[in-house]
């Protein structure tokens, strides 16, 4: 797979998923457009990673929940290499609060940030996909929106929402050599936990394949996604979770 001379943006892509992804993608030959909202340092140690793999890397700290940072950050990214041709819309906050027990304001912060976000993001990189007449969008759903979840209501609406954008987009670029898709992760713990703890082993054994996810069983679904085989899969949702769900 080459993909020397495309630039993708990957948001949330100084750790775990985002940052597995990322470096797949530079692995292909990618130049990446590297996104974080607070640790500068782990964006900047993928960044060198990046650039050790022979891609350029470029890094945007922002708020993506902030509708004029978004939009700036797409408009550097576009300044620097000419367009943005796979988006990935990964980044997301998964807060716990009870529905009636949730402020208004938190729960708008959530659908900003999980799905306003996408929105803007994806408008802004479009118009260069489509002068291509090439370009991937993948954006992130998850298990708490197919199945519901205590206290999850917000997190569910938005990743509910996502699918719904991702469907329509499917439709309405597909004709002009534009897919988008949507991935499910299933448990995906952050790098950082300790996963030999009762609770973890638990969700292991209730896996068919018995085992937790990792970053790389993601990227390896975007690899395929990314390429010219993977044209013909569009206005999907691809389930990554080792069968623990397999309905939507």
């Amino acid at each position: 797979m080459s993909l020397k001379g495309k630039t993708a943006l990957v948001t949330g892509s100084g750790r775990n998923i985002g940052r597995a992804v990322a470096l797949h993608l530079a692995e292909a030959g990618c130049n990446i457009v590297l996104n974080g909202s607070q640790n500068r340092r782990a964006c900047e140690e993928v960044a060198a990673k990046v650039q050790d793999l022979g891609a350029e890397a470029m890094i945007e700290m922002c708020d993506i929940g902030d509708r004029e940072k978004v939009l700036a950050m797409a408009q550097s990214a576009i300044a620097s290499f000419g367009s943005v041709d796979i988006l990935v819309n990964n980044a997301a906050i998964r807060p716990e609060a009870a529905f009636l027990d949730m402020s208004e304001a938190d729960w708008q912060r959530v659908m900003d940030v999980n799905f306003s976000s996408a929105f803007h993001l994806i408008r802004a990189c479009l118009p260069g996909m489509i002068d291509k007449g090439w370009g991937r969008i993948v954006n992130f759903t998850g298990m708490n929106a197919q199945q519901g979840n205590h206290a999850r209501a917000a997190g569910s609406v938005s990743k509910h929402a996502m699918w719904g954008l991702t469907k329509s987009l499917s439709r309405e670029y597909g004709p002009q050599g534009i897919t988008s898709n949507i991935i499910s992760p299933g448990t995906f713990p952050d790098v950082s936990v300790d996963t030999s703890t009762p609770q973890f082993e638990a969700l292991r054994q209730e896996n068919p394949v018995r085992r937790l996810g990792t970053g790389d069983d993601i990227a390896a679904m975007i690899d395929l996604l990314v390429t010219k085989e993977g044209g013909f899969i569009n206005g999907q949702m691809l389930q990554v979770n080792g069968g623990v769900v397999n309905q939507f």
